[in-house]
């Protein structure tokens, strides 16, 4: 077993009493009856962003070998002692070629099969996906391209289980799970809210793709990576709409309650704030989920709300300038986009598409003239938000043909390191990364499943 660096091993103990009394992720993994699967996620931070001194904001790690060689040595020290059977890395450098064979070298060694990707635009960052042979066999591959403001990218990866779920059952099954490794765009400021929920939207589209091209029977859905929001935005929201839970929250049973928004927190960023960003998310076949195009509207009519809070209008005449060409008490489509101009989710690159618009009038109006209530939009969109609270086990009562057999996963425990994090504290003297690492174990099972809906 590959031991950590002295240094963090040392901060570890210091911060945490006794490091060995603290039961890790592949202690619990080895302890179960049944075999699990573990997920980490990992945002590195790549040397050509971390910068060495706050006053010099030009010095980058980057400019040192001897430094971010020694750190990711470490990181990958402790990516090894952990040993998942998934590895999701976020801001892994790809363009230098000495740390990509370095990570590509060890883990290969180390039974993994390894998938880069870089960012676009010759960004220098990008993803980095570790499946261990032990358990997977990866079935498919793909690259997802934005192609957007942010220049961001996703991973997504079809694998089998190498062998079967217990010795207990009659017949030998091999679950599949889909993975997405990815890292959103930083929300610079609130006119990005739309692309980072584009970002999401895309992927998901992708992934209801996939299915549907290589007609696949449900399967759980995994989606790792660096989100750049709490669970106060509207990324989290839209997810959870989708049926999604955070692994995290899950095993600490944790709500989406605002008293449980700021328990546990995953990165210090470049503005001195820290906070929850990092998710492993998951998705069983066995959950309720929206169709996708009507969850996306819903939360795009929640950030409408945010921008009319923002524009410090009263709810009782925030939808007046909606009634743009004074049709009485309807909405034409003329009217509806010139207000989305006016609240500034148009008229920009990163923006609402012409399409988007379009589907979003779709969904509002109900009335044969084209035109909408204002009043009945007003209360759709003040409504918008209300989803979240009620879909944690919401399970589907209607029946598709015929019910048929599924494999989900359940979260049997899920760990943030440093520990300091899980109780919603930054530790100073942490120096692996400006993000804690997260790892959950899955356990899975084979139950009766409706299908999702679609």
């Amino acid at each position: 077993m590959v031991v950590p660096s002295n240094s963090d091993k040392t901060n570890s103990t210091k911060q945490n009493g006794k490091h060995q009394g603290r039961i890790s992720i592949f202690e619990t993994q080895a302890s179960m009856t049944d075999p699990c699967i573990s997920c980490t996620t990992f945002n590195i931070l790549a040397p050509v962003y971390k910068r060495l001194d706050t006053e010099n904001q030009s010095l980058r790690e980057s400019e040192y070998r001897v430094y971010w060689l020694t750190r990711n040595q470490s990181i990958l020290d402790w990516l090894l002692c952990e040993r998942s059977s998934i590895i999701c890395l976020q801001e892994f450098w790809v363009g230098n070629e000495d740390l990509v064979h370095m990570y590509e070298n060890r883990l290969s060694d180390a039974g993994y099969l390894n998938f880069k990707l870089a960012r676009t635009n010759n960004r220098g960052d990008g993803l980095f996906t570790a499946v261990n042979k032990d358990y997977f066999r990866v079935v498919s591959y793909r690259e997802l391209l934005f192609n957007d403001f942010g220049d961001r990218v996703a991973q997504l990866l079809h694998v089998e289980s190498v062998v079967p779920l217990s010795q207990n059952w009659s017949s030998f099954v091999q679950p599949e799970i889909l993975i997405v490794n990815t890292h959103l765009l930083f929300p610079h400021n609130s006119s990005l809210s739309v692309v980072r929920l584009h970002q999401v939207y895309k992927i998901l589209q992708y992934v209801e793709s996939y299915q549907k091209e290589n007609k696949l029977k449900p399967l759980p859905i995994i989606l790792c990576g660096d989100w750049n929001g709490s669970k106060r935005g509207h990324v989290y929201k839209f997810l959870r709409s989708q049926g999604f839970v955070s692994s995290y929250d899950t095993a600490h049973q944790y709500t989406d309650s605002e008293a449980d928004a700021h328990k546990w927190v995953s990165h210090s960023n470049h503005r001195g704030n820290i906070c929850g960003v990092d998710f492993i998310w998951l998705l069983n076949p066995d959950k309720y989920q929206k169709p996708l195009r009507r969850g996306w509207s819903e939360a795009v009519f929640s950030i409408i709300k945010c921008q009319i809070y923002k524009s410090s209008l009263a709810e009782s005449d925030a939808f007046a300038s909606l009634k743009a060409d004074n049709h009485g008490d309807y909405i034409t489509y003329s009217g509806f986009c010139k207000a989305l101009g006016q609240l500034g989710l148009t008229g920009h690159p990163h923006g609402l598409s012409i399409q988007e618009m379009n589907d979003l009038w779709t969904h509002a109006v109900t009335d044969e003239i084209g035109a909408v209530d204002y009043k009945e939009l007003q209360q759709q969109i003040w409504d918008s938000t209300k989803t979240e609270e009620v879909l944690n086990d919401i399970r589907v009562d209607v029946m598709r043909d015929t019910e048929k057999q599924a494999i989900c996963l359940n979260v049997k425990n899920a760990v943030l390191f440093p520990p300091e994090v899980e109780k919603g504290m930054w530790p100073e003297n942490y120096s692996l990364s400006d993000h804690a690492r997260l790892t959950v174990v899955f356990s899975p099972v084979r139950m009766s499943c409706s299908l999702p809906i679609c």
